[in-house]
């Protein structure tokens, strides 16, 4: 186990120092790790490694990721940002507008997307009204953050804790007769839009905006929302009895992004006679997510064999004991304070076997129904990258845009919204959920 332990610690060390070579490190260690088990060190070899790849989850980032593609080509975003600032009085409530925008399409779109798509609109407000652009791409930038935990396609870690715990589209709407996550993520954002509004307190300049954008294309919007409803539709197929069957069964949220995907790459192909819209969404894919994860999982489930997941799990419970209270909220905050400066992704694949074998652990051995750590581990994590320009894949590239326009952005900068933010958000969803799941 020790071995097991520090492959995995120096695999972590040398993500963090080396960050562009993240999916290759990963996959270098799942490689390790399956030489481990087919020398017999531990009980895991290649058939075993490549089971333990969630191939849905991989398929559901794929396909969700092309469809966002065109669906930013279309400039349907830009339009509704556009629509959306028409209908604000002042500069304080365009910001809180963009934001409470950009939350809502990252609740179905990539979090990194949904900031390409919003910020040249907060930055053309700026320039026109001559206020800095910082503190605006920064509030949208947090705000993409917080909603991509509201749905099971908002955020990668949503689909991971998805593929990992069985659940369905519906079930972070209403899960076993309760309100699920969604609701608790919504409340965040309603505690996000008062500490947006003192922020920008001072900021009553008057505003006049033109809805310019001209939309090219309505398919991929269609498409969007197909997503959506197939998924939902998805939730309410019974399983078959056919293994062959059950096996595509288990993929259907995959195949449904998918092929949606490629029936929306044809038909733009088509229409422009040519290849580019294949072209751009290969281009726009994030492989390096899709190789990270795929090393995660095949280095999760070493541990695991290890017996690495059962050890943390003990320790967990010898901090909170029984108590579940405690250990829920030791999860939500060790989550929040790590997440800050770790990836959630690595780490929400780390911590979900550790979750479930602490809930396993729970009443003396007894057992409880884990959902509760599960929502507490999706909430510290995907809020806790707000607490940092670093933490989040979204804030990096907020700030990149930043720069790359010749604005200078300062930790201090950042630190005087995402603090205040996530604190509110973290709170209210940290609330809610044990309100709702733990009591």
């Amino acid at each position: 186990m020790i071995v097991a332990l520090v492959i995995f610690l120096v695999m972590y060390a040398l993500m963090l120092a080396f960050q562009k070579y993240r999916p290759w490190i990963a996959l270098s260690t799942a490689a390790i790790f399956i030489i481990l088990g087919i020398v017999g060190v531990y009980d895991m070899g290649i058939l075993a490694a490549l089971k333990a790849v969630d191939y849905n989850v991989l398929l559901m980032i794929g396909g969700t990721m092309g469809i966002v593609t065109l669906f930013i080509e279309s400039k349907m975003p830009a339009r509704l940002a556009e629509i959306l600032i028409t209908k604000v009085p002042n500069i304080k409530w365009a910001v809180t507008a963009l934001a409470l925008f950009a939350g809502i399409v990252s609740a179905f779109v990539d979090n990194v997307a949904t900031v390409l798509m919003v910020a040249p609109v907060g930055l053309a407000i700026s320039r026109k009204l001559k206020i800095s652009p910082v503190p605006v791409i920064i509030a949208i930038a947090v705000s993409s953050n917080l909603q991509g935990a509201a749905t099971m396609v908002g955020d990668t870690t949503s689909m991971l804790l998805g593929g990992f715990a069985g659940m369905n589209f519906l079930d972070f709407f209403w899960m076993q007769g309760k309100p699920g996550i969604f609701w608790g993520v919504e409340l965040g954002a309603l505690a996000s839009v008062v500490v947006l509004l003192i922020l920008f307190r001072k900021d009553k300049q008057k505003i006049s905006a033109k809805v310019e954008t001209v939309v090219e294309d309505f398919f991929p919007s269609w498409l969007m929302i197909g997503v959506v409803v197939l998924l939902i539709i998805a939730s309410f197929l019974p399983a078959p009895a056919s293994p062959a069957l059950l096996a595509i069964y288990n993929l259907r949220s995959g195949l449904i992004c998918v092929v949606l995907c490629v029936i929306g790459v044809i038909r733009a192909c088509a229409k422009q006679k040519g290849s580019e819209p294949f072209k751009q969404v290969i281009r726009d894919l994030d492989k390096d997510t899709l190789l990270l994860l795929f090393g995660l999982f095949i280095v999760i489930e070493g541990i695991t064999a290890a017996g690495v997941i059962d050890a943390v799990a003990g320790l967990f419970y010898n901090i909170a004991g029984d108590d579940p209270f405690l250990l829920f909220t030791l999860i939500v905050f060790a989550s929040v304070v790590l997440s800050a400066f770790i990836d959630n992704i690595p780490y929400v694949a780390t911590m979900l076997p550790v979750v479930q074998s602490i809930a396993l652990l729970m009443n003396g051995g007894a057992g409880m129904d884990p959902n509760v750590f599960y929502f507490g581990l999706l909430t510290g994590a995907t809020l806790g990258g707000n607490l940092t320009p670093i933490g989040a894949s979204a804030n990096i590239a907020a700030i990149g845009i930043l720069r790359k326009n010749g604005e200078e952005v300062k930790t201090s900068d950042f630190l005087r919204i995402g603090i205040p933010f996530t604190l509110a958000a973290v709170l209210a969803g940290y609330v809610y959920i044990w309100l709702v799941w733990g009591i």
